[in-house]
């Protein structure tokens, strides 16, 4: 039978679809291991993921589906900031207005606001909460210890992502909120006011400048914060977050105890005999990733339990952020920002507030100082802590537990008992108020670096070495001076949220501030 073309090309036409289809999906339907492991290898967006996925990980106590809803609220944020771009206009003069007409003219604007806003509160969380957990179960350990240094960085990116979305409503709050963190990055000008040599170093002085463009906050800042919000942190957290999923995989995937792989042995074979999972090439690739031979045995294919999980995971955060986003609006001044009339109190988000706090005794040992003390340690926690036994079991076990709820206590009586003896007593501040202009640079310097946030630090550091001596553990070590940052950022936000009122003086509640008479 003789070749006609005409009908070829009207069948060609009839299965179009269906050839399309297999020029893209080459796998067929994912009825079978192989083919749902076909599935996944072949997929751009899924082989991200392993081809079999270990029945551990399904489980809730595992991950608690903390780092997934984490990119799930940054798709979000990403697909709200979009829109709000069409209507957002980055200019002093008609910043504070376009927000206005987000909120109250634009169809649907006030729900993408909020969604966009309650995404990123609710990122922040997650993040802070994935990252306990990673601690708490030991998933920092070899050969994890670099993710948990990109974990880090993904913090720090997230909270830079924040801080630079703060000022871009340019109402008061905003103004005076990023004043506030301008300040607290030329803080160390304070250092070389007291060592006397600004005129020749002045870090400080050019971090601020770089900040804002200007020496105050203005059209040059307004400008750089939303470039770099809308364009270089979005692009570096994409970047860095897809280092740290590949990562997962390198290191053999999310951490286990070794009781989530049980040998299972067929009769007459022992463990010498049993089967092993191996990447090498023809014995041409001689080097080993973590997960080779490791058994096969208590894995199942990632498609579609793993992508079940996730759709699950992706509905249920945007349910959330969706449904508050009904009823909690994203806030905005009753004006634009105006800078000769300051906001008393100025108070940054909630995640700054623990910082505002010890930027209140010393802006250069609380904002400077501390902060970077306590990155370092987090940094170097998995290559301080090597110990191997306990990866994948939470607090490390029954001793790690009663560590957690001691470091608890111990940090509790600590930071309240600080925070009240400020209260009452004041601090270096209200004790020297009178110098000798002989001893004023030295007591710069004493009340620069000695301040309620630094007694934190030390105290954590006692603890942890006290923990090292006791335990004999770098572990239950670690558990400790972990715990107790957390405990201090919790009380001290709270403390910042509820307690601190105008000039940033302690009230029981916000009904006993002064009434300002205008």
């Amino acid at each position: 039978m003789s070749y006609n073309a005409t009908r070829q090309f009207f069948r060609n036409i009839r299965n179009l679809f269906r050839n399309f289809r297999e020029s893209a999906i080459r796998h067929g339907r994912p009825t079978s291991d192989r083919a749902r492991t076909q599935t996944v290898v072949q997929n751009f967006f899924l082989h991200i993921h392993p081809a079999r996925t270990h029945t551990h990980t399904l489980k809730w106590s595992t991950t608690m589906g903390l780092g997934i809803m984490t990119t799930v609220l940054f798709l979000i944020l990403a697909v709200t900031g979009i829109l709000l771009m069409f209507y957002y206009k980055p200019s002093v003069e008609t910043a504070y207005d376009s927000i206005k007409d987000i909120h109250y003219v634009v169809p649907t604007g006030r729900i993408i606001r909020n969604v966009h806003r309650l995404s990123a509160q609710g990122m922040v969380v997650l993040m802070i909460l994935h990252m306990a957990r990673v601690f708490y179960t030991g998933a920092y350990k070899s050969p994890r210890e670099f993710n948990w240094v990109v974990g880090m960085l993904l913090l720090i990116i997230t909270l830079g992502l924040s801080f630079t979305g703060y000022l871009l409503p340019w109402d008061q709050l905003a103004y005076w909120g990023v004043t506030i963190g301008s300040g607290i990055a030329g803080s160390p000008r304070d250092l070389t006011d007291a060592l006397g040599i600004t005129q020749y170093f002045d870090p400080g002085g050019l971090v601020r400048e770089i900040m804002l463009g200007a020496h105050m906050v203005g059209q040059e800042a307004l400008i750089r914060f939303y470039t770099l919000h809308v364009i270089v942190l979005p692009i570096a957290l994409v970047v860095v977050l897809g280092v740290h999923f590949w990562r997962i995989r390198k290191d053999g995937g999310l951490a286990r105890p070794v009781s989530a792989d049980p040998p299972v042995f067929a009769e007459g074979v022992g463990p010498e005999d049993a089967p092993t999972k191996s990447f090498g090439l023809m014995a041409v690739v001689r080097e080993r990733t973590p997960a080779t031979d490791k058994e096969i045995e208590n894995t199942v294919p990632s498609w579609p339990r793993v992508f079940r999980l996730e759709a699950i995971l992706t509905m249920v955060a945007l349910l959330i952020v969706v449904g508050l986003s009904l009823f909690i609006d994203a806030p905005l001044e009753e004006q634009a920002a105006d800078p000769p009339v300051p906001l008393n109190p100025a108070k940054a988000s909630w995640y700054f507030l623990a910082l505002q706090e010890l930027v209140s005794y010393s802006a250069f040992g609380g904002g400077m100082v501390i902060p970077g003390i306590i990155i370092v340690s987090l940094l170097l926690i998995p290559f301080l802590d090597r110990e191997e036994d306990d990866v994948g079991i939470w607090f490390g076990g029954r001793q790690g537990r009663r560590i957690t709820v001691l470091s608890v206590a111990y940090a509790v009586v600590v930071c309240v008992g600080v925070l009240a003896f400020t209260i009452n007593f004041g601090w270096l501040r209200n004790w020297l108020p009178e110098l000798t202009q002989k001893h004023v640079r030295a007591t710069q310097i004493v009340i620069m670096l000695f301040n309620p946030g630094m007694v934190f630090v030390v105290a954590s550091a006692i603890w942890s070495l006290g923990l090292l001596r006791l335990t004999n553990s770098t572990r239950m070590a670690s558990v400790g001076l972990l715990t107790c940052a957390l405990v201090f950022f919790i009380i001290l936000t709270y403390f910042a949220a509820v307690h601190r009122g105008p000039n940033w003086v302690f009230y029981w509640s916000q009904a006993d501030w002064p009434v300002i008479e205008h």
